[in-house]
């Protein structure tokens, strides 16, 4: 019981110390893949008139630390936006391979460690390559579009766009915080450098 505590600590204090450095090079990586050549053209999404900005002074660095209940996501998860012709198997992310290595496989979605498994109230947080086939048409959400996850025992969550932020500032960690109620988080990138801002939707469950 004690080693498993102790186990707990360790974790927690890792995704405090790194987990900020994480959303602050997401937006890099996203587009880059640790340094590869970039398979298509691409540019900085125009923002909407009406879409939510960050702030320009920058927000705490903490992000969200495991809290009991909460682990990697098993095999066997999907996620996918039939309008956007968006289609992967979600895998955990890796701290160290991500961040240090900077060696993000590509042709999957990763789940953000610490954030909520997807169907628990709380924020799940999913983050892939923009890339053609990976989440570069995100890019083209809407509000109302319709998110599927889907779960390795057979379950179809169902998700509905509500908010597109289109340049949500590469120190703002505050979309990956823990929420008092059931939320998708997915986001990608919008250009190759650390400064770049990064693209993210929000989703909520659908009703009815």
């Amino acid at each position: 019981m004690g080693t498993g505590r102790a186990s707990y600590r360790r974790v927690s204090q890792r995704l405090t110390m790194v987990g900020g450095a994480l959303l602050l090079v997401l937006g890099a990586w996203l587009i880059t893949g640790g340094g590869a050549t970039v398979p298509v053209a691409v540019s900085t999404p125009t923002p909407s008139a009406s879409a939510s900005f960050a702030t320009s002074r920058p927000p705490t660095t903490d992000v969200p630390t495991a809290t009991p209940g909460q682990r990697a996501i098993p095999d066997g998860y999907r996620v996918q936006i039939p309008r956007l012709a968006i289609d992967l198997a979600i895998q955990e992310g890796d701290l160290r391979r991500d961040i240090d290595l900077q060696q993000t496989p590509e042709n999957l979605a990763f789940h953000l460690p610490g954030t909520a498994l997807p169907g628990q109230a709380d924020n799940t947080y999913l983050y892939a390559h923009a890339r053609r086939g990976m989440f570069l048409s995100l890019w083209d959400a809407k509000a109302g579009d319709t998110v599927y996850i889907s779960t390795p025992d057979g379950k179809l969550l169902t998700y509905e766009v509500r908010e597109v932020l289109p340049r949500v500032g590469p120190t703002d960690v505050s979309v990956a915080q823990h929420t008092t109620s059931e939320r998708l988080t997915l986001q990608t990138s919008t250009g190759p450098n650390p400064s770049d801002p990064r693209f993210v939707v929000l989703a909520y469950p659908k009703r009815g």
